[in-house]
């Protein structure tokens, strides 16, 4: 049977989603809790695999046993086989030809920017720490030029894999709730540090290092020296994947809000 999985997870102890060779990985702990609830080894497939530091709430993950268990017995068995870290929100029976990623229509992730003079400590693996004054207006003004179909080579890693740098950009909405700015993208797919990337760039317009229409001209250059500032992982959620109705997959995660 093929089983999807709705994962959450802080990633701020982990070396990112992909099993590898050192450190911890989310992929290999939940690879850990399943294979223990099915007596035998499962191999699981994310719907984007988050860097080092990412968090995610919306996490999608499939995978096939031969294991006969009930739905809640999957769910009660690998949450209680998990660090306390990572959270298995719901798993249901999909058909053979559902896959976690290419399957996914669409990727919601959100950025979240904490704006005080000092540094916060608390919130220190959650949020990315700016204490300088930002321009949500200047900033969501800059954020227009990205949307749609384009070339996103200034917005990717130079390590990326990605066959072609072209993605669309359905929506990305910039607005600031108290202290707290709320960078929301939704795309059909992402490059490699495509969003941290993004945000890096919406806050140097936003604190005034650069021109609004410095967004558009990072973007037609295909260069991505142009750009040259990732913002930190700690601020990246992944929050939602969506999926053809056919699959009735609830792909729907918890938005980060803080107050």
């Amino acid at each position: 049977m093929r089983f999807a999985l709705g994962v959450e997870y802080d990633g701020s102890g982990y070396v990112g989603w992909q099993r590898q060779s050192e450190g911890r990985t989310v992929q290999a702990s939940v690879e850990q809790a399943l294979s223990s609830v099915a007596d035998e080894a499962v191999h699981v497939v994310c719907a984007g695999r988050t860097d080092s530091g990412v968090h995610a709430s919306g996490q999608v993950v499939h995978f096939d046993t031969g294991a006969d268990r009930p739905e809640y017995n999957w769910l009660r068995g690998s949450n209680a086989n998990l660090p306390d870290d990572i959270g298995v929100q719901w798993i249901t029976a999909v058909s053979e030809d559902f896959h976690a990623r290419f399957s996914a229509t669409r990727r919601h992730y959100r950025y979240v920017i904490y704006t005080q003079a000092a540094r916060p400590a608390l919130l220190r693996d959650q949020v990315c720490w700016q204490s300088r004054v930002l321009d949500v207006a200047r900033m969501a003004q800059g954020a227009q030029a990205l949307l749609g179909e384009h070339d996103f080579t200034s917005f990717r890693a130079a390590a990326c894999q990605a066959h072609s740098p072209v993605r669309t950009i359905h929506s990305l909405d910039v607005q600031r709730r108290g202290q707290f700015i709320y960078i929301d993208v939704i795309a059909n797919a992402f490059l490699h540090h495509m969003v941290r990337c993004i945000a890096g760039v919406l806050i140097k317009v936003g604190c005034g290092d650069r021109p609004v229409g410095w967004v558009d001209e990072v973007l037609r250059t295909r260069d991505r020296k142009v750009s040259g500032y990732n913002a930190p992982p700690a601020g990246l959620y992944l929050v939602n994947v969506s999926y053809p109705g056919k699959f009735k997959v609830p792909s729907a995660g918890r938005l980060p809000v803080f107050s």
